[in-house]
Formats: structure tokens, sequence, C-alpha cells
């Protein structure tokens, strides 16, 4: 896709945040959804959210763990409004196929909503939702950099990616997150069957290009990791 960088707003600076076990495993494969953050690493969390002006999940992760995707303080909530801010970011997901159920949790909490879909799956997607989101075609397939550029459009500048696999793999391999947010909880999967934060994909400077490292903390048990991906580390 051709951008036009006189016609477009700016893109929104993408964060794409995750907690993994040690071997890099976003969740097991039991029903019960395994929680690998900490109170205060979910606090944190919390935070980042309250500070992002949309927030993005896939039609995988709503079918999967039916969040609501919101700020849960408060204080942050009203800070936001203080601020001049809707309450809430922007909740936006992905599906290519318009397969998603309108009565999932998404859909029902929080502020506006926008759902991103395919030529193929806007009508079923708009005829499904309709009066509870913005349906928006990105044409054949999904075009993430076209995604960027509608919320940019929208006046969207920091967004915060938070899954799953298939969409922050997305986003890295195609050279489009600026940050990572990655929490590695003490806990070790061991089922190649369970979800990965990332999937094999031809990623923007191969094996060899060391990202750097903004930033290294430990939230109680938890150790956050903040990455500069489309920085070279000094080494």
């Amino acid at each position: 896709m051709t951008r036009n960088q006189g016609d477009l707003l700016p893109r929104p600076h993408v964060l794409l945040s995750v907690a993994t076990s040690v071997d890099g495993y976003i969740d097991d494969t039991s029903p019960v959804r395994l929680l690998l953050s900490n109170a205060d690493d979910f606090d944190r969390v919390d935070q980042v959210r309250a500070e992002s002006d949309a927030i993005l999940i896939g039609a995988g992760t709503i079918r999967a763990d039916n969040p609501r995707l919101l700020v849960n303080s408060d204080e942050r909530r009203a800070n936001r409004i203080a601020r001049g801010l809707p309450e809430y970011p922007l909740k936006v997901t992905i599906s290519g196929s318009g397969d998603l159920d309108p009565e999932a949790k998404f859909w029902h909490h929080g502020g506006e909503k926008v759902a991103y879909t395919t030529a193929a799956g806007v009508e079923k997607l708009r005829t499904r939702l309709d009066g509870l989101a913005d349906v928006v075609s990105l044409g054949d397939d999904i075009d993430f950099g076209k995604l960027l550029d509608d919320l940019g459009e929208r006046g969207i500048k920091r967004l915060m990616v938070e899954g799953g696999g298939s969409i922050h793999t997305a986003f890295l391999s195609q050279g489009l997150a600026d940050e990572i947010h990655l929490a590695i909880a003490p806990l070790v999967v061991g089922d190649s069957e369970a979800p990965r934060f990332l999937h094999p994909a031809a990623y923007p400077g191969g094996s060899s290009h060391r990202m750097t490292l903004a930033e290294a903390r430990t939230i109680g048990d938890v150790v956050l990791l903040r990455y500069l991906p489309k920085q070279e580390s000094g080494k």
C-alpha cells in the first residue's frame, strides 16, 4: 500500500503488551485462562491502558477469553475525563471473516468500538454489530498499515495491542511495532499446543537484529522488559 504522508495524519505509536511464561507461552491448553501476571502487574497494565488512546485485541482473544477490556481504576478513568479524553480508550478488534459474537462482553462495556474486517466479511459484521461498533473494511485482506492509517485519522496517537499471538506477530513482522512490554512470569507451560507470544515469520533484520532494551524491572515475581524494536541495540 502506498502511503501519502501529505494526505494522512500520523500513525499511532504502537505498543505490544504481553505476559508470557519463561518458555514463551501466553496461556496453557486448559479451559481456564492461565493468569501469568500478578496483582501489581495487572495494575501496571491498567495504567498503560489508561495512558492509551485505543486498545486492540484480535477476534481469537475475544472468542477465547471474552474480555471486557476496560480501564478498571475509577481514579484513572476520572483523570482521563479531567484531561478532556473519553472515559475509556477506543476498543478495537480485527476479524477477516466477520465471525464475531455480538453477545461478547467486549461490545457491551466501555466506550466506543471499531471492528476492522475484509470486503468479504464487512456486510456480515455490520449486520451482527449494528449499533455496537463502527465496522470498517480494509479491502481484500487485513492490511495493518491501512488499519493504522485509519486510527491515525481518528486522532489515535497511542495504540496498545494486547494480542493474541497472530496479531502481535503481524505488527512486529511488518515493522509496525514501536515498543514491546514483555512481562515474564515464573512459570513454565511446556505444552507445544499452547498459544505463544509470537509465531514463525520473517521479522525485520532477521535473527541477528538486537532490539534496544529501554527498561528492565521486577514487579513482584514478574520481570518487565521494555524493548524498542525499531531501534538497534548499542550492544
